[in-house]
């Protein structure tokens, strides 16, 4: 079965972008994009995939601003020397012929989310990212490629891992977001109702939907946290749910990873002297038979 690799763009330069020491050339700062290529070929190396994209945020704002006002409202804007690097990098895979995946009205999850649930019907997918929130689109077919503390070192999420970090499914996430919120993207969940609790619940009543079915089995101090708090269940499950029904339109020969698209891309970073992560790749590179060439 063939292998597909869709990565979370800003997630991936975030992270670098935070954990590196600053690093500049003639273009300005690199250090995240230094990082973010560094990772970009570690997962390529390890995953092998045969397509391979990388999805970003539409700079707009989309529907869940629309559905909840407080969405995200406080979340500081990117800073100009990650806005920077981040157009950097998104020039270096446009030169490299590296498709990337930005739609408006949507975030890059629900992008990445679509595109992974309609190539998982014939391939094995992996998704780089450190968004925890994509635990909701592992499956059989679907897995998280992550780092823990050092960028070097990718762990790979599949439906054990879930149940191992959070004690539910990955089809139990959405559920288990919509009762405790997120104060990343800050929305509220139920007051009160923390993740011990939630876990417990999900594994006793299965989904949030059947929680407020047996809302009277349950203990009297949770029973009315839920009751107080069910509209606000409700917009967080919305909230949570990334969307895996977009019309997204690809070319896998243009997302082809291969050798080919490899060199190319070693040839951009070292015009953009960036002569390490050009080396990398050329130790990677299958030596060219100069001597068959010349017949």
């Amino acid at each position: 079965m063939a292998k597909a690799l869709i990565i979370d763009g800003n997630a991936v330069l975030h992270r670098a972008f935070h954990a590196l020491p600053p690093l500049t050339n003639k273009f300005g700062a690199v250090g995240a994009v230094y990082g973010f290529f560094s990772i970009f070929l570690r997962a390529s190396e390890q995953m092998k995939p045969a397509y391979l994209w990388v999805a970003f945020d539409h700079p707009g704002p989309n529907f869940r601003h629309q559905l909840f006002v407080g969405y995200q409202a406080r979340r500081p804007e990117m800073p100009l020397e990650l806005q920077k690097q981040s157009q950097l990098t998104q020039e270096i895979l446009q030169k490299a012929t590296i498709p990337q995946l930005i739609q408006a009205g949507v975030e890059a999850d629900d992008v990445i989310g679509s595109l992974a649930t309609r190539l998982a019907k014939k391939h094995l997918v992996y998704i780089l990212t450190g968004d925890r929130d994509l635990m909701q689109l592992v499956s059989r077919r679907i897995r998280l490629v992550t780092w823990r503390r050092h960028l070097t070192q990718l762990e790979i999420i599949d439906p054990k891992a879930v149940r191992r970090e959070l004690g539910i499914k990955p089809q139990q996430v959405i559920d288990y977001k919509a009762l405790v919120g997120d104060s990343s993207d800050e929305y509220p969940g139920v007051n009160g109702i923390g993740p011990k609790t939630a876990g417990q619940l999900l594994a006793r009543y299965r989904s949030l939907k059947n929680i407020y079915r047996h809302l009277d089995q349950i203990a009297p101090r949770w029973q009315e946290k839920l009751r107080q708090g069910q509209k606000e269940a409700e917009l967080s499950q919305q909230l949570a749910t990334i969307l895996t029904d977009l019309k997204i339109k690809v070319k896998l020969s243009s997302a082809r990873w291969d050798q080919k698209k490899l060199r190319r891309l070693g040839q951009v970073l070292a015009a953009y002297r960036l002569p390490s992560l050009a080396r990398r790749i050329d130790k990677k590179l299958a030596p060219v038979n100069v001597q068959a060439s010349l017949f």
